[in-house]
């Protein structure tokens, strides 16, 4: 992924959605590290980023039921005919320029249904025409009628009229850019559903990814539970050589002993990952290494993904790990970022959090059944602890993350 293609969250709005009554966050870095003792939202708060993309490939309905219906994704002291707002806005490249997008996202209760079924009451996709004035409503929907703009390629030009198109949804709760988003017309509406498909949000099993697999599946991309690793990892030593040399080069520097790894074939035809241990001749199949290796492993290949999602979410990468690891492991996310895909990880990890800079962590505090979140580079004591060589970890062992004690 080349930078100048990279679609950038700079900020992200939630009001009433399970603990976050009303979250605020700006200047969201493409490394973001989140802290939090338990219970303070660290899955929730991930769990937005499940939410939205399962509205866009199923509908938001089913979204809602699989978190165990409205009332429960709703806030705590709120009432049932509330509504869940997202707003999120995001740069990227329209037309050869960078652009500030605002994308707003309104569900709740249709008054109009007597199952009070769940619909998109309000969907925007926003962003200024010119260089100053309010941004532009280039898709605007309410409960699953609306219009959008077919000519975003003259919004640079104030004097052209804009054209827009009449449209309404098969049904009020699927996303006005699951339908209008697959026209190559509307590209703002385009490059957010692409977004939204491809974000990933990591949920690694171990016992997933060991062993022969049946060959289906998707080769490209690791999937979220890590259960069609050894066919990715073929796929790249296959297709990309050079990119399987760097994640084997990193792999050895990582875990003492390890001389390589090979894709194997077993006699039914499945696949096997062989790991080379520099004692032995013959490699261990993965089924017997242990779980931190393969773990190290599937990261390096989501990590070394010849087409990196957008935005990758890992929540705490240093279960099975030895801690000596983590380091090394928060400078291949922040190396991941660097090449054009934001990350954002949750820990509980002090070794982990020694890798971060001030201006990369938050952390989650909770309050009268209410979570908020705050920014370590907006700690003046903080910052002036890290001026003078101390470390993140250390700052949060030793309390000075206010509200956010490990327990």
């Amino acid at each position: 992924m080349e930078k100048d293609s990279q679609i950038q969250i700079e900020s992200l709005q939630i009001k009433n959605y399970k603990v976050f009554k009303n979250l605020n966050i700006s200047r969201l870095p493409s490394f973001c590290i989140i802290v939090g003792a338990n219970g303070t939202g660290k899955s929730t708060f991930f769990d937005i980023f499940g939410f939205l993309q399962e509205c866009l490939i199923s509908n938001v309905n089913n979204a809602v039921q699989r978190r165990g219906g409205f009332r429960e994704l709703l806030s705590r002291h709120c009432d049932e005919n509330d509504d869940v707002e997202t707003k999120l806005q995001y740069r990227m490249p329209l037309n050869g320029k960078p652009r500030l997008v605002t994308y707003f996202l309104k569900i709740g209760r249709s008054a109009q249904n007597a199952k009070h079924k769940i619909i998109v009451k309000q969907e925007r996709l926003a962003f200024k025409r010119g260089a100053y004035g309010s941004p532009y409503n280039f898709l605007d929907f309410t409960e699953g009628q609306g219009e959008a703009v077919t000519n975003e390629k003259d919004f640079d030009e104030p004097k052209k009229r804009l054209k827009k198109e009449q449209h309404k949804m098969e049904s009020p709760d699927i996303l006005a850019i699951k339908g209008i988003g697959q026209l190559e017309k509307f590209k703002a509406a385009s490059a957010f559903r692409s977004l939204l498909e491809n974000w990933h949000v990591s949920d690694f099993h171990i016992n997933m990814a060991r062993g022969s697999k049946e060959s289906v599946g998707d080769f490209e991309h690791l999937s979220v539970s890590a259960d069609n690793l050894q066919l990715v990892a073929k796929h790249i030593y296959e297709n990309y050589p050079d990119v399987f040399e760097k994640m084997i080069n990193r792999m050895k520097r990582c875990v003492p002993g390890i001389g390589g790894v090979t894709t194997m074939g077993s006699p039914d035809g499945r696949l096997l990952l062989g790991f080379q241990d520099g004692s032995f001749k013959d490699p261990f199949i993965d089924k017997f290494v242990s779980d931190g290796t393969l773990k190290i492993f599937a990261y390096l290949v989501l990590l070394y993904d010849p087409k990196p999602h957008k935005l990758l979410c890992v929540e705490e990468p240093e279960n099975q790990l030895y801690p000596a690891l983590l380091e090394s492991l928060a400078e291949e996310f922040r190396h991941y970022s660097r090449r054009g895909g934001q990350v954002l990880v949750s820990t509980h990890s002090y070794d982990f959090l020694n890798a971060a800079k001030v201006n990369e962590v938050f952390w989650l505090e909770k309050e009268n059944g209410q979570s908020r979140l705050t920014r370590a580079s907006d700690d003046p004591q903080i910052v002036e602890y890290m001026k003078n060589g101390d470390k993140m970890g250390w700052l949060w062992r030793e309390g000075f993350f206010k509200g956010a004690t490990l327990k």
